[in-house]
C-alpha cells in the first residue's frame, strides 16, 4: 500500500503558495535543496508532475492543480482540528460552499441555508458570479453546490450532476398606468418599454425568441440581471418587468405593481449542480438529493 507523506506534501503546499522554491525556503527556514527533494519524492510516489518552470518561478501543472485543492481541504481540516482541541469545543461544524448566480433569487438561496442548517450545524459561504467562474470553481472543488438559472453545458455531462429545482412561467408586470395593456395580452406589449434580463442569461433569449414568434416588438430602456433592480425600476414606472410569479407577488400585494398577464411557454429554470469528488460533503450531498424550494 502506498502510504502519502504529509511532510512532502506540506513543502509542496507552502512552495505552491509562494509561488517559488526560494520563498518557500525562505517561509520555512530551511534549505532549497531539502524542499526539491521533498517535492521530487512527492511527484514521484504520485507518478505525476506538479511544477513546471514558468520565468523566475513556478507555474502548477493540470495534477499540481488537483493536488494543491487537495492540500488546502486537508491542512485547512489539520488547522480547524488544533483550534477544536484548543479551545477544548469538541465539535466541528462543517463547512458548505454554495456558488450562486446574480440572477438567482435571494429567497432560494436563504432557503437553501435554512435546509443546510437543519441538516447539521455548519458554516455556509456564499460566492456569487457567472455561471463560467462558478461552474470553474465547482469542478476545482472550491465550491460544494452551485445554484444557477441554467445547466452546464451538454459537453459537460461527465463533470457535474444537474438537478432541475423549479420551471416557473413568467408573467409581466408593470405599475398602475400600464393597465390597460392587459388588453389583448400580449399583442399589447407592442412598442412597450421594457426592463429586461441581460443579453447573456437564457431567460432574455426565451423572451426574445417569443417576442419573435408573436411578431411583438419591444423597446429594451434598461438591462440588468439583478431582479431586485428591475422591480425598483418597474415601481418607479420606467417599464414592464418579465419575472417569476412568486418574484412580483410582494409587490402586487403591495398595491406598487399589478400583473398584465403570463407568457405562455416561457419559463425560468431554476437549476442545483454539483462536481464528482472523492470526498463529498455530507451537507452537500443531502442537499442534492433532497432539497425543494416552496415559492
Amino acid at each position: 500500500m502506498t502510504w502519502l507523506n504529509y511532510h512532502h506534501l506540506y513543502y509542496f503546499w507552502i512552495t505552491a503558495k509562494e509561488g517559488s522554491i526560494s520563498s518557500a525556503s525562505k517561509k520555512l527556514g530551511i534549505g532549497q535543496p531539502t524542499i526539491s527533494t521533498q517535492i521530487k519524492n512527492l511527484e514521484e510516489s504520485l507518478g505525476q508532475g506538479l511544477f513546471k518552470r514558468r520565468g523566475q518561478g513556478l507555474a502548477l501543472t493540470e495534477a499540481g492543480t488537483v493536488v494543491l485543492d487537495y492540500a488546502n481541504q486537508i491542512f485547512s481540516l489539520g488547522n480547524e482540528l488544533l483550534e477544536v482541541i484548543k479551545d477544548r469545543t469538541f465539535s466541528r461544524r462543517s463547512h458548505v460552499q454554495f456558488g450562486a448566480l446574480d440572477s438567482v433569487p435571494k429567497s432560494l438561496v436563504q432557503s437553501m441555508i435554512h435546509f443546510a442548517q437543519k441538516i447539521s450545524p455548519c458554516t455556509i459561504t456564499i460566492l456569487e458570479g457567472d455561471g463560467d467562474h462558478l461552474f470553474r470553481e465547482l469542478q476545482a472543488h472550491r465550491l460544494d453546490l452551485v445554484i444557477s438559472n441554467f445547466p452546464p453545458a451538454t459537453g459537460n455531462t461527465r463533470q457535474y450532476f444537474s438537478r432541475l429545482l423549479a420551471e416557473l412561467p413568467i408573467s409581466i408586470f408593470s405599475t398602475k398606468k400600464f393597465q390597460s395593456l392587459k388588453r389583448q395580452f400580449p399583442k399589447s406589449l407592442q412598442s412597450q418599454p421594457f426592463i429586461m434580463p441581460s443579453l447573456h442569461s437564457k431567460l432574455r433569449h426565451d423572451l426574445n425568441h417569443f417576442f419573435h414568434v408573436n411578431n411583438i416588438t419591444v423597446d429594451v430602456v434598461i438591462e440588468t440581471q439583478d431582479t431586485s433592480i428591475q422591480k425598483l425600476l418597474g415601481n418607479d414606472g420606467m417599464g414592464l418587468i418579465p419575472l417569476p410569479d412568486f418574484a412580483g407577488k410582494e409587490l402586487v400585494k403591495e398595491g406598487k405593481l399589478i400583473k398584465l398577464g403570463t407568457l405562455r411557454e416561457v419559463t425560468e429554470d431554476f437549476w442545483l449542480v454539483s462536481s464528482p469528488r472523492k470526498i463529498s460533503n455530507p451537507i452537500s450531498d443531502n442537499l442534492m438529493k433532497n432539497f425543494k424550494w416552496k415559492t
